[in-house]
């Protein structure tokens, strides 16, 4: 269909064409050419003398009534009024304005019945997203940090609920994920612990590898080795350069014994990521459980190279070169320990232990008092003190302190079953009993109650209850089969029974069992010449040639170097004795002067606090610093 357009003429007074009825208007057909053209005119435009005539002239057939000029025309307007109006010609479209508004009201119903199927496209919602501006990113800070605080106080729900509304709003930050599933993690929530973790790798696209560590921890903490490696390579995947991921499989395989397999992690963690203080500190641990000093003290000084503050990594080295009877490189590593961390509850503790078992009794309790004033709410510190005060003090004494420790952590086994094998020594049979019995109600599966079902099994033996004590000694080693000392005190038992062929068998059996470590010694040259290729002190330690007369004489040959190497990385000393306090380092000003806690009330502090409140115990803690 061609529409019709008129358009006047370029002056009226201009002669008319023959051929043209109506001189002022012309006709197109063709919408195409309307750019071409000058606009359009009112529907009703003005009419000439002449047009007039023409209308006159017109038979009754033709002849329409003369048009009055717009209201708007009458007067003088402006010429942005003077544009003119386009009117569509009047044409009869009721049957398909019918047909068009039915085809819409089903399309309209069909979209109603789609949206209450899509909650995204509910009006509601979709004007509230429009209106409302998403939060800053500072709130999702706030609201982690909250959420930390809530969790370390207990009020779990409180800081679930903070973290799922970090999700809705930010779901596709890591972090949140990341602190949700460890909050559930320690409630036990494995389950749902492993699908928030699972979410955010969705959410996150896989990319995060945070939230790939934690899951991967999660699942080896269940005994989910295989799930656990293939977490594990998903974070390795998603960031090379990710730290704890490579640390983590590699402590993973060293429990597992695969030893080769732990240090090719090891040495790709330092290939992506460079030095660092946990990877040297897990090989110098390995290299020292293989009787490779040497190599373990280049490996610790590597670590406390790169972070001196690194309480870890001297108590580990201190706890080596204890292994290895030279105290006073150990005392050393000790107070650099302290000083790197003044607060840090292992290191006053194996400190104490340390000087208690060398002989510096009294020493050694005042380092456990410190470091239960510092850390109230620590059980280990008052188990290890009890056990020195039952030593070398009285029964009664260690009783009150190992109520207080199982007070300050009931779930801790350690304690029960020290305090049970206390009791067992005094001759309270009924009692010990009943402490053991709690220490396997808190977890019949883990080391400590292998532990405990031994210790059992050796006080049943004591006092005639032979049948008993080989269930004990039996279950034990169903849990742990590794244990050396089980195996050799059921032997013993056996043998002191009068069964020698039994005692014998035992033995077979735990040579047939146990699981031996191969471990390979090649690896240390290439691997610790890629670490540092310049060093020809090291490479001349690292030989393996040598026989294990040879290899002694020369360990003990090499303890003033030992010595030197320590005073490179601690400080200067005053001499290379081994007797208490000669090392350059005063603990009384260290502790006044660094913590502000008054030493002559360590007794104090002891006694009046019983079980810790955050709220009371505050007040009698600064009371004692002052």
């Amino acid at each position: 269909m061609q529409r019709l357009y008129l358009r006047s003429s370029p002056s009226s007074s201009s002669p008319s064409s023959p051929s043209n009825p109506n001189p002022n208007f012309s006709l197109f057909f063709s919408s195409q050419n309307l750019t071409n053209f000058p606009p359009l005119l009112p529907f009703a435009p003005r009419c000439s003398s002449s047009s007039a005539a023409a209308v006159a002239a017109a038979s009754p057939k033709d002849r329409r009534p003369p048009l009055s000029p717009p209201p708007s025309l009458s007067r003088d307007v402006s010429p942005e009024e003077r544009l003119p109006v386009v009117r569509r010609p009047a044409m009869d479209v009721s049957s398909a304005d019918d047909d068009r508004s039915n085809s819409a009201a089903v399309i309209d119903a069909g979209l109603a019945e789609f949206a209450k199927k899509m909650p995204m496209f509910e009006p509601g919602e979709r004007v509230v997203g429009s209106q409302e501006k998403p939060p800053l990113a500072v709130n999702l800070d706030l609201a982690l940090y909250k959420a930390k605080i809530l969790a370390r106080k207990f009020r779990f729900q409180e800081a679930e609920d903070i973290l799922k509304k970090c999700i809705i709003y930010w779901p596709e930050d890591g972090r949140a994920y990341v602190l949700l599933g460890k909050t559930l993690s320690k409630q036990s929530k494995n389950s749902e612990a492993r699908a928030v973790y699972e979410e955010g790798c969705q959410a996150t696209q896989g990319e995060n590898p945070y939230i790939w560590q934690c899951w991967a921890v999660l699942e080896n903490k269940l005994g989910n080795v295989r799930r656990a490696r293939e977490l594990f390579d998903a974070a390795t995947v998603a960031d090379k350069r990710h730290i704890a991921a490579w640390h983590g499989w590699a402590v993973l395989e060293l429990k597992l014994g695969n030893m080769r397999k732990a240090r090719n992690l090891l040495a790709k963690a330092l290939k992506f990521c460079g030095g660092n203080e946990y990877v040297y500190q897990t090989l110098a641990l390995l290299e020292a459980k293989a009787n490779r000093f040497e190599q373990a003290r280049y490996l610790f000084r590597q670590a406390t190279k790169c972070n001196p503050r690194s309480c870890a990594s001297w108590l580990a080295w201190a706890q080596m070169e204890k292994q290895e009877e030279n105290n006073h490189a150990a005392r050393r590593l000790f107070e650099k320990a302290i000083q790197a961390s003044p607060k840090n509850r292992f290191a006053w503790h194996v400190w104490g232990v340390f000087e208690a078992n060398v002989g510096n009794v009294d020493k050694g309790m005042k380092l456990l008092k410190i470091g239960h004033a510092l850390n109230p709410r620590d059980p280990v510190l008052l188990q290890s003190l009890a056990l020195l005060e039952y030593k070398h003090s009285t029964a009664n004494l260690a009783r009150v302190l190992f109520r207080r420790a199982s007070e300050l952590d009931p779930s801790h086994q350690p304690v029960w079953m020290a305090w049970g094998w206390m009791e067992w020594k005094e001759g309270n049979i009924a009692t010990a009993r009943e402490l053991y019995q709690k220490t396997l109600s808190i977890d019949s599966t883990s080391e400590t109650a292998a532990r405990c079902l031994q210790a059992w099994g050796v006080l049943e033996q004591r006092i005639g209850n032979l049948s008993a004590a080989r269930r004990l000694f039996r279950s034990s080693l169903n849990i742990n089969s590794q244990s050396y000392i089980t195996w050799m005190t059921w032997a013993a038992f056996e043998e002191d029974q009068g069964n020698a062929v039994r005692a014998e068998e035992i033995r077979n059996l735990y040579y047939q069992q146990r699981t031996e470590v191969v471990d390979d010694a090649s690896w240390v040259m290439g691997f610790l010449d890629i670490i540092d290729p310049a060093i020809d002190r090291v490479k001349r330690l690292l030989k393996m040639d040598q026989n294990p007369s040879q290899d002694f004489l020369r360990r003990m040959a090499a303890v003033d170097d030992i010595c030197d190497d320590i005073e490179a990385s601690v400080g200067p000393s005053s001499n290379g004795s081994d007797k208490e306090g000669e090392s350059g380092f005063d603990l009384d000003a260290f502790i006044s002067e660094r913590l502000s806690l008054d030493l002559s009330k360590l007794d104090l502090f002891l006694e009046t606090t019983r079980t810790y409140s955050p709220k009371k115990s505050r007040g009698k803690f600064s009371k004692i610093l002052s």
